[in-house]
């Protein structure tokens, strides 16, 4: 009898609980799901402005590299024309980042993740705009790896960087803002 009333208990607890929350650091899989199709959608608008350049041979030649940067630039300009801040970063997307970032910057690793940031160079740009060019020349400041190992992997060629307080996607070889999350992060000063 003691024993039916204790199995009642934690059965009535556990069906009070109700559904089994996800931990703080991970991404809603739905979302995650629309996420990594809207960057494998990327990629796939990228290998066919690909299709029309030449390959770029190894070189050390910054003429030639340059030179190959700005024309895959231009082809996903001409391919996204229409591209904007979010199309990437739905609303969704960015509040389930916005949660993951928050969660990091308030756990045990918060420290950690501030003193990389302050660091690093930091990075300020007036003019940060989807399907902009990164300016050459700008240091590009990198994640803190306790924070980038909060976030959702990337596929070859797309990285994370930040950027005063926004979180960019930035695709490397063309040297292309892809979008970006505005003011998800802390004001970081570069005044050491």
């Amino acid at each position: 009898m003691i024993a039916q009333l204790g199995l009642a208990l934690v059965l009535c607890g556990a069906a009070q609980a109700g559904p089994p929350q996800e931990p703080a650091n991970s991404f809603d899989p739905q979302i995650q799901k629309e996420f990594d199709q809207r960057v494998n959608d990327y990629v796939k608008l990228r290998k066919t402005a690909q299709e029309g350049l030449d390959k770029l041979k190894p070189t050390k030649s910054a003429e030639q590299i340059e030179h190959h940067e700005k024309g895959l630039a231009h082809k996903i300009r001409e391919l996204r024309a229409d591209a904007r801040q979010g199309d990437i970063f739905t609303s969704d997307v960015s509040e389930q980042f916005r949660r993951l970032v928050g969660t990091a910057m308030h756990g045990a690793d918060s420290t950690r993740i501030r003193q990389s940031l302050h660091r690093a160079e930091p990075v300020h740009l007036k003019n940060l705009r989807v399907n902009g060019s990164y300016p050459k020349g700008v240091p590009l400041q990198s994640m803190p790896p306790t924070l980038l190992s909060n976030l959702p992997k990337l596929p070859s060629g797309l990285e994370y960087r930040v950027v005063g307080s926004s979180l960019i996607l930035l695709d490397g070889e063309a040297g292309l803002v892809v979008d970006f999350i505005p003011d998800i992060l802390p004001v970081v000063s570069d005044a050491h």
